[in-house]
């Protein structure tokens, strides 16, 4: 590298560009623009500061975010020396003669440096310290139900837990309504990394939990414990990151804790139930970040999907549903993963206290007490009946040639529905809504589908008539 004057400046004064990208504009102005890069042999970067309050507040609360950049910028083996002015005992214009030499990246805090770390996870007495991951080793990916409604999430984690930090899912942001199985795959995420890494310290953690240590780190004055502590895992797991909402000082500590972890190839992994720019209250530089890697949403599972959760919860409890009753089950409840699976655990429980076989009948008692299902068979000739009286149009306008936006929204709607709720093939959907054939039901779908992920008025106003399909 060019040692010149100009040339380390230059260097230097990129450097601070990526620094103020990652601090505040008050603590930027206070902590680096007085730094002046004086010097550096291809080593060791000597940087004027104006007194030792500054090497004490770098040395202490920056290098997280500072030596990613310096080794970016200078080198992997780049050294810091800090040189401070010193007055002399005669009145004049201070002169640079003090040199602090801190080794501030080569002393970084690392992993075998960090025993005395105090930390609720951290199994005491050794010097490498043991991460307890937190994870339930139930949750893995041969627990996984695989369906529509999740396969991006789930193909993104996969490929995190074989390379982590090393795919461009990083963070890896999965979003979606509580109960659709957000906890189950990131979990399984973490058991595949730490069976296929078993060197690779992993950890899960809520976000209740992690404000509930920043709280007791700030109150104790063990924040710097805090931040090294979260610096040396080399896979976080943050679930249900909403909840950090509001809370500035803990989006502080996160920010470091992030930058530090990306900018070292650490992989992050977080959960919310809404996607990022829904957030509200939030640090728009953390939000920014959020949005670097992979966001993936959970939706309600599909008819598919359901028959698989509920043949495998079946097996779980050793039961042996009918294919009637199982089907029955996946038509009839319009619930989270979760609901479905203690709707049918309550049905098994039912069954074996009044020593009854599960049928149909028995499912439709006792499922009434726990889940709204549907009580009517849904065919193509009740959707378009919903669908009419949602739109307050005849059946024989829905079924006319007319292309008007409202009509043809209205046929596409049913087209979609049908498609979803019903068995029939895509030619007799077509010929029984307005003569049409296979492949306009298909643009249908394809349009519907589109409009449901981008528009919101007209997601809301699609939620709307499947309600009341499903309501009737």
């Amino acid at each position: 590298m060019n040692t010149t004057v100009q040339a380390y400046s230059n260097v230097w004064q990129d450097c601070l560009s990526s620094i103020k990208e990652q601090t505040s504009e008050e603590e930027f102005i206070k902590w680096f623009k007085p730094l002046v890069a004086i010097g550096y042999d291809g080593t060791t970067l000597q940087l004027r500061v104006p007194n030792e309050n500054y090497v004490r507040h770098i040395e202490g609360n920056c290098l997280s975010f500072l030596k990613p950049i310096l080794h970016q910028m200078f080198g992997a083996q780049t050294r810091l020396r800090y040189i401070t002015p010193r007055v002399t005992q005669t009145v004049s214009s201070a002169t640079v003669s003090q040199t602090t030499d801190n080794g501030a990246i080569n002393k970084f805090v690392a992993q075998t440096d960090t025993a005395n770390i105090k930390n609720p996870f951290i199994i005491p007495g050794v010097r490498r310290p043991i991460v307890d991951s937190q994870l339930n080793f139930n949750y893995t990916f041969g627990t996984h139900i695989e369906g529509e409604c999740n396969r991006l999430a789930r193909s993104a984690g996969y490929a995190i837990a074989v390379t982590p930090g090393k795919t461009a899912f990083n963070p890896l942001y999965i979003f979606g309504n509580s109960g659709l199985g957000k906890t189950h795959i990131i979990q399984a995420i973490g058991m595949e990394v730490k069976q296929r890494h078993p060197g690779m310290q992993v950890l899960y953690v809520s976000m209740s939990k992690f404000q509930a240590q920043f709280t007791s780190a700030m109150l104790n004055s063990e924040y710097n414990d805090f931040i090294q502590f979260y610096q040396m895992i080399d896979v976080l797991i943050i679930d249900d990151i909403q909840e950090l909402s509001g809370k500035k000082k803990t989006q502080d500590a996160l920010f470091n804790i992030f930058n530090h972890l990306h900018l070292s190839g650490k992989q992050l992994i977080l959960t919310s139930d809404k996607p990022p720019v829904e957030l509200k209250d939030m640090n728009e530089r953390l939000l920014t970040r959020f949005k670097w890697g992979l966001t993936a949403e959970l939706v309600q599972p599909d008819f598919e999907t359901k028959i698989k959760i509920i043949t495998n919860k079946a097996a779980k409890l050793k039961t042996e549903l009918s294919k009637e009753v199982v089907e029955f089950l996946a038509n009839n409840i319009s619930a989270n993963i979760r609901e479905i699976e203690g709707a049918l655990s309550s049905l098994v429980a039912h069954a074996n206290f009044l020593n009854k076989k599960i049928t149909i009948a028995l499912a439709k008692e006792v499922l009434k007490v726990y889940v709204k299902y549907t009580q009517q068979e849904i065919t193509i000739e009740r959707i378009q009946e919903v669908v009419c009286e949602h739109f307050s149009i005849t059946l024989e306008k829905l079924n006319s040639p007319t292309r008007t936006r409202d009509i043809a929204q209205a046929r596409q709607i049913a087209m979609y529905l049908s498609k979803k709720h019903t068995k029939a093939s895509l030619a007799l959907i077509g010929s029984t809504i307005g003569g049409k054939n296979h492949a306009t039901v298909l643009h249908a779908h394809k349009t519907v589908a589109n409009f449901i992920e981008n528009d919101k008025a007209f997601k809301q106003q699609f939620e709307d008539i499947e309600r009341k399909l499903l309501a009737k």
